[in-house]
């Protein structure tokens, strides 16, 4: 049997609005589109318009039960102008949005501004480092953009998703493309990765610690619980029935050895399956890993 769907039963990334990731839409049969062209997608509130992010792709065998919103057709001209003057409108916004917060003296900034589809909403994105009192600057911003205005304030993280970017990997950052929701990243994790604590290259361009550290941590967790800890005393098999005593210096996680020192002054590399230490006398090494 396969593992893709026919070949009429395909999927496409589409985002709604600059600074939101691309959700998955199916693809009308017969349709083609490109990244970058405008398309009218099924909405909660009925149709909308939005961007091509991702190509084309057949739909896994695996997920074709699952329910898609679908792609209707490709935008129209004016839907396509009327798509691109709001993007312009809420530029314009949020230029207005950090000049007037600026003039009242507030730290803060305006990372992005969305103007609600009927044009009765504004909805004012904004990062600060403390908490701000903003209900005269709603206010004044009420009136300048003639419509109800709500200010949420944004994370370091969600500040990053939604101005987009690449990172240190020359990739797209993952909290703009796959990311639906940030899991809690601390120093633990770069500890048992070894990593240095101050080096910079921890931090994503959010300035905190990236989001990767996270997708090979349990790895590292199940391979440090197989090694013994530095500085255990131990005994390295030495070939012919004969055993050397020493004491571990490091550890090497991903290839499954430590480094071991010895009475005098040597040290040497050692495969796990040659070490036996107190408490652990003998381990059973996967023969793929060694």
């Amino acid at each position: 049997m396969s593992d893709t769907a026919p070949e009429t039963d395909r999927l496409v990334g589409v985002r709604l609005r600059p600074g939101l990731p691309a959700d998955d839409y199916r693809l009308a049969a017969g349709l083609e589109v490109h990244v970058g062209d405008l398309v009218v997608v099924e909405a909660g509130t009925g149709e909308a318009v939005g961007e091509v992010r991702r190509p084309p792709r057949a739909l896994p065998e695996f997920r074709r039960d699952r329910a898609y919103p679908r792609v209707l057709r490709a935008a129209a001209a004016a839907e396509a102008r009327a798509w691109h003057e709001r993007r312009e409108r809420e530029r314009r916004h949020a230029a207005t949005a950090q000049r007037l917060a600026r003039a009242r003296g507030f730290a803060l900034k305006v990372v992005d501004v969305e103007v609600h589809p009927r044009g009765r909403k504004v909805t004012v994105y904004f990062h600060a480092e403390s908490r701000v009192d903003f209900r005269e600057l709603v206010r004044e911003l009420a009136r300048e953009f003639r419509a109800r205005v709500e200010m949420r304030q944004l994370g370091a993280r969600d500040v990053t998703r939604r101005l987009d970017g690449i990172g240190p990997c020359g990739r797209q950052l993952c909290c703009s493309t796959f990311l639906r929701e940030f899991a809690p990243i601390s120093v633990k994790m770069a500890k048992a990765q070894d990593m240095p604590l101050t080096d910079s290259r921890l931090l994503g361009n959010c300035g905190r610690l990236k989001c990767c550290l996270l997708y090979e941590f349990s790895l590292y967790q199940e391979l440090r619980a197989r090694l013994p800890r530095v500085n255990t005393p131990c005994q390295v098999a030495c070939g012919g029935g004969g055993c050397m005593a020493g004491k571990v210096k490091a550890l090497r996680v991903l290839k499954e050895s430590v480094v071991v020192g010895f009475a005098d002054g040597t040290e040497a590399e050692v495969p796990l399956a040659q070490v036996t230490w107190e408490g652990r006398p003998h381990v059973q090494v996967d023969p793929g890993r060694a």
